[in-house]
């Protein structure tokens, strides 16, 4: 008697191959972004490849900081050919919802995408974050909810996404957000006093805080 397949033990049972309904990388031909008015609410969409150029319309984003169990943060550097902001050190993982995508499920994507890292306690830290920052060539203008989440492991990285990682400790993170010359991401800097005054709270109600 053949052995019985089950679809939630055996990962190439027929009922598990299926096409998953977000791109699963930023090569997709017609990715596509959010975009979205001064109150959040989705107006459209536009194309990822073109989206961004001197003035950027306000679109939906995300950036997700992953912390170990001891504490420390997973920082990473872009690679230096991405379009925006290359070769700078940020936050563990940053990206855009597809349409119809939350953050949440954008943040897992993009954080086993980029750094082959599957995230755990994956929780809204600032739901309301915006900011726009201009790298002297490309404008960034986003809506940009801020999640945090526990990472087990080092990660995996792709050269094309991320050029350096580092453990850093909170202290030094924070440290780095505020010095102007520190050359952290725009977006890191605004994020990091805001984030660390919500940590406390996220832990004591189960999710990753520091």
């Amino acid at each position: 008697m053949p052995p019985i397949r089950h679809p939630l033990f055996d990962p190439m049972h027929p009922g598990r191959l299926h096409r998953p309904p977000f791109p699963l990388s930023p090569l997709d031909e017609n990715e596509q972004v959010v975009l979205v008015d001064e109150a959040g609410t989705a107006i459209g969409t536009a194309d990822k490849a073109t989206v961004h150029g001197a003035h950027t319309p306000r679109h939906l984003a995300f950036s997700c900081y992953g912390f170990r169990a001891d504490g420390r943060l997973l920082v990473t550097r872009r690679a230096h050919d991405k379009a925006t902001f290359p070769s700078v050190w940020t936050n563990t993982a940053c990206g855009h919802p597809a349409p119809g995508e939350s953050p949440a499920q954008a943040a897992t994507r993009r954080l086993r995408y980029e750094l082959g890292v599957q995230p755990r306690e994956l929780t809204m830290a600032l739901p309301d974050f915006s900011y726009r920052a201009f790298d002297g060539t490309v404008e960034e203008n986003e809506l940009c909810p801020v999640l945090v989440c526990r990472i087990d492991d080092d990660p995996q990285p792709r050269a094309d996404e991320v050029g350096e990682w580092a453990w850093w400790s909170w202290a030094q993170f924070l440290a780095a957000a505020a010095d102007p010359e520190s050359g952290l991401s725009p977006w890191s800097r605004e994020q990091a006093p805001l984030l660390d005054a919500v940590l406390g709270r996220i832990g004591d109600d189960g999710g990753s805080g520091r």
